[in-house]
């Protein structure tokens, strides 16, 4: 798809209808009254010659919109779901597309796309004529790459439109209307008013974009989430002086994400927002261990230490990458990518059956210790074979177990 912006409403067009086709979406156009209207993201992203994993469509009815997509979903076979019974928003989930419809609020389509949280949003395709509707100069701010709404009161109106535009900073790399900044840090305390698990679900965007790292450090720099000392804890680092090149595009993918979250949110703000159990657990293991190293030259750590260290960052080290010295960060990150670097990637030449079966111990914690006792020995390039476990299990029992008058 052309990403150029400047093209012709007519090539706009022709693409809008191609990408419709293409998705089998044409079907439900003879379900729709007249002045219906297709808007939103569907459009936005047809201009910006972006292909998102998930389709959503907005399509804007005069009336019944409950009663049009019900009719729509019958028709194909497809789930049907009223998001809101009093304003008649429904969805149609048919494959992996979305398709919301929803009844005109205002008693004009300009009025109606006024209201949208923002220009880039507020364009307008009109069934019946074929034609364009962009009241707002939403294409030529699509030209820009700016981010601006009509009226404050948009995003007053839902608030998690204010995280929003973080989020489109870090998807699409726009930048943020200078009137709309002021905005932001005058009312970011209304985000609070907003569920919470819709909150979790925009930063989850916002970590996950290309421009994530732009994103997130404005989300530091405005104190979306934190008081004007909230950042001062050495935990939180300056994200500008950071080389991001050090990890490659996997290791960005994959475990970015989780180091950014970390960036803004501190383990109270994780659990009040409803992350996973497994991101605040992320969390408060890269605080451990930042503290500690804080307080302790690496070169200090006991074995004991060492291991643990790794045996618990095991699994996203290069979340943590970045909290190390700089002359240690390349070497890290290079044995944490040999799977088979026992130190990095603690595991065991026996397995507890096989401990308990050959030196006749039970399920306990002297089995968990002496566990990762081996493992701790085979990290540190001190075993070599099973008979040399066995004896070392043994030997250790020995000195460890309880003895019994």
């Amino acid at each position: 798809m052309e990403s150029s912006f400047h093209k012709d409403h007519t090539l706009i067009i022709d693409e809008l209808e191609t990408s419709i086709k293409f998705h089998n979406l044409n079907f439900i156009l003879s379900f729709l009254p007249k002045r219906s209207y297709l808007v939103g993201g569907y459009i936005r992203d047809i201009i910006l010659g972006r292909e998102p994993e998930k389709v959503d469509v907005d399509i804007v009815v005069p009336l019944n919109a409950i009663e049009i997509g019900k009719k729509i979903a019958d028709n194909i076979g497809s789930k049907f779901i009223i998001l809101d019974e009093k304003r008649e928003v429904v969805r149609i989930i048919f494959n992996h597309i979305y398709i919301d419809i929803a009844n005109q609020a205002s008693s004009t389509i300009e009025g109606d796309l006024c209201s949208r949280d923002f220009s880039i949003n507020s364009i307008a395709f009109l069934f019946d004529k074929k034609c364009l509707f962009d009241p707002l100069n939403g294409l030529e701010d699509l030209e820009i790459s700016l981010l601006r709404t009509h009226s404050e009161n948009n995003l007053i109106n839902d608030p998690l439109r204010i995280l929003r535009c973080f989020r489109f900073v870090s998807e699409l790399n726009f930048k943020i209307d200078l009137k709309l900044v002021d905005f932001i840090k005058k009312n970011k305390g209304k985000l609070y008013l907003v569920a919470k698990e819709r909150i979790n679900y925009e930063i989850l965007k916002i970590v996950n974009g290309k421009n994530a790292f732009e994103a997130v450090g404005l989300l530091k720099n405005f104190k979306i989430f934190g008081s004007d000392n909230f950042y001062k804890n050495s935990f939180f680092l300056d994200l500008k002086k950071i080389n991001y090149a050090e990890l490659n595009q996997e290791e960005k993918e994959k475990f970015l994400p989780s180091f950014f979250i970390a960036q803004i949110l501190d383990v109270e703000l994780l659990e009040k927002l409803k992350f996973s159990k497994a991101e605040i657990a992320k969390t408060k293991l890269l605080r451990k261990w930042h503290f500690l190293l804080e307080t302790k030259n690496i070169a200090q750590l006991t074995e004991l230490d060492r291991f643990t260290l790794h045996k618990e960052l095991e699994m996203f080290l290069p979340s943590f990458i970045f909290y190390l010295p700089q002359n240690l960060r390349l070497d890290w990150l290079h044995r944490w990518r040999d799977n088979d670097d026992k130190l990095f990637h603690p595991s065991n030449l026996l397995n507890g059956d096989v401990i308990k079966k050959n030196l006749k111990i039970k399920d306990g914690p002297i089995l968990g210790e002496l566990l990762q006792y081996l493992s701790k020995e085979l990290a540190y390039k001190r075993l070599n074979n099973f008979d040399e476990a066995i004896y070392k299990a043994k030997r250790w029992i020995e000195q460890n177990a309880p003895k019994c008058d």
